[in-house]
């Protein structure tokens, strides 16, 4: 069985060609990272400018790579949420176009979703786990008991983690993204100031939430001062960030008693969160997956894995009236294939 994945749900430009039987055929991947960089974030109407002039050739090249013709894919996985919502109508389009020219199905994916089984392309991870996922615009974290089986435990309540770094290295003057360069800069630091981390011992209705705009602020705070280097306080503003999400899931782990973590999402490349993880893995007594960095980012190739997956395991598929989502949750996304 072939798959052509396409992703669009933010700035990058992303098209697949999966094999059941031969994995990854073409995975390519177009970015606007350094057209965004003069925003200092991703700018909506120019991200899905680009992705009407780069959605084609990158479909072309996807193929050509992949050695297929159109006529060789059995079925075509979109992302269809969450995300900018101009940046997945085009996506979604173009999905619509090559489903009604080919008539192939039409395969649904939710990207946060994507995120996760992302790992399972290089490899399996035994049900029931724990899933982190972080990014610029997504922290939250589920427990999956099986494919299409997603119990959320909680999510941010304001900034998201990549987005708290993107911020943060904006006052710093560092320029975007602020994931890479922020993790690369706190290795020169030390980490000299103890800042907060939010709600990593509640017990309560947000025991399993994040929040990093009071952390935000406090870094801030601490620039106005002009006391210490910008080395030390990327590395103390990460070691908090590190310390609140190494914390929450540990929990979760402890709390519904699974052996393994999935940690997905741009985030998930960075190094000091995954050195933390592995540390305190080994300490709990649990395994912590990360997937390979070329599967952290935004991409296709998890796009069209978890296509192939739901047509194999559920058979589930959408027509053509079937509406992109800005916002919704992966377990009632689930919820609405279902009905």
């Amino acid at each position: 069985m072939i798959i052509l994945g396409i992703e669009t749900s933010c700035d990058d430009t992303g098209v697949c060609l999966y094999s059941s039987s031969g994995g990854i055929l073409s995975n390519i991947v177009s970015s606007q990272v350094k057209l965004h960089a003069q925003w200092g974030g991703v700018y909506p109407d120019l991200a899905a400018r680009e992705h009407t002039k780069n959605l084609i050739p990158v479909l072309d090249r996807a193929l050509e790579e992949g050695g297929k013709n159109l006529s060789d894919i059995d079925a075509i996985a979109v992302t269809v949420a969450p995300g900018l919502i101009v940046s997945l109508v085009i996506g979604i389009s173009a999905a619509k176009t090559l489903s009604l020219v080919t008539g192939k199905p039409l395969v649904p994916v939710h990207h946060i979703e994507a995120h996760i089984f992302a790992i399972f392309i290089e490899r399996e991870v035994e049900f029931p786990f724990i899933a982190l996922v972080v990014s610029g615009g997504h922290t939250e974290l589920y427990l999956i008991k099986g494919f299409e089986q997603y119990m959320y435990l909680g999510g941010t309540l304001d900034d998201a983690a990549g987005e708290a770094y993107d911020k943060v290295a904006r006052m710093l003057g560092l320029g975007y993204p602020g994931g890479p360069v922020i993790d690369k800069l706190a290795k020169e630091g030390k980490e000299v100031i103890k800042f907060p981390r939010p709600m990593l011992n509640d017990k309560g209705k947000n025991r399993f939430n994040f929040s990093f705009s009071g952390l935000k602020s406090a870094v801030m705070r601490e620039l106005e001062k002009g006391k210490y280097s910008k080395e030390d306080i990327a590395a103390s503003f990460q070691e908090a960030v590190v310390d609140v999400l190494v914390g929450k899931t540990t929990d979760a782990v402890k709390e519904f008693g699974v052996k393994n973590v999935v940690v997905a999402g741009g985030v998930s490349a960075n190094s000091r969160l995954r050195e933390k993880f592995t540390e305190v893995s080994l300490s709990e007594g649990y395994t912590v997956h990360f997937p390979p960095l070329y599967l952290c980012t935004d991409n296709a190739a998890m796009v069209a894995y978890t296509g192939y997956r739901r047509l194999k395991e559920s058979g589930r598929t959408i027509g053509f009236d079937f509406e992109g989502k800005a916002r919704l949750r992966m377990d009632r996304f689930v919820e609405l294939l279902r009905k």
